[in-house]
């Protein structure tokens, strides 16, 4: 199986705010920025998708859709791949956020909550349910996902049994590519591209 991760573009968000969960719109146009995603897919060498899924935010489901209409398919949207909930930081300036808050959640990365929102743990089980489900559910297939820089981390994260503090450090790119494969069921997982 090989799945392919694709961060959504650059968003209409000034750089240095908190945008997890909202629904935030592309700087560009996402039929453009479709076409240009599928030309460096295949420059890579990945094959046409068997099914393309997409985090329900307009800023992965647009592009999915134009990415998916390339292919005579539709998209299928699931919310497991949204982003996560940054509670009362989203739309906050990183920088405008009380240090003390920043500090509570860096001292307990995978439990604290002290925006409300989901937890780093809370978001990883979402993820990681998606992704036991869309392994159980295409075993031998390529699938494209269209999702967000954490979704990407999580899902790699837990394919290749690494703590998501460690891919959280990784960079990654607006329009970045995660290529990772499995060749048998129930085998480990390789990570074939990142951030490209």
């Amino acid at each position: 199986m090989d799945l392919v991760l694709i961060r959504h573009p650059a968003v209409a968000v000034a750089p240095g705010v908190c945008y997890g969960r909202s629904d935030v719109a592309l700087a560009g146009d996402p039929a453009h920025e479709a076409v240009r995603l599928a030309q460096r897919l295949d420059a890579l060498g990945v094959r046409p998708p068997a099914r393309i899924a997409s985090s329900p935010l307009v800023r992965c489901a647009s592009v999915a859709s134009a990415l998916a209409a390339q292919h005579g398919a539709t998209p299928a949207t699931d919310a497991r791949l949204a982003e996560m909930d940054f509670g009362a930081w989203e739309l906050q300036r990183w920088d405008a956020i009380e240090r003390a808050q920043i500090d509570a959640w860096a001292a307990d990365f995978d439990h604290a909550r002290p925006h409300g929102g989901e937890s780093v743990a809370q978001f990883e089980a979402r993820v990681e349910a998606w992704f036991r489900h869309a392994c159980a559910t295409a075993d031998k297939e390529t699938a494209w996902i269209v999702t967000h820089a954490g979704v990407m981390r999580a899902i790699t994260a837990h394919s290749l049994e690494l703590p998501l503090a460690r891919c959280a450090r990784w960079p990654l790119e607006y329009g970045a590519l995660v290529w990772l494969r499995r060749e048998a069921a129930g085998g480990p997982w390789v990570l074939v591209r990142w951030n490209v």
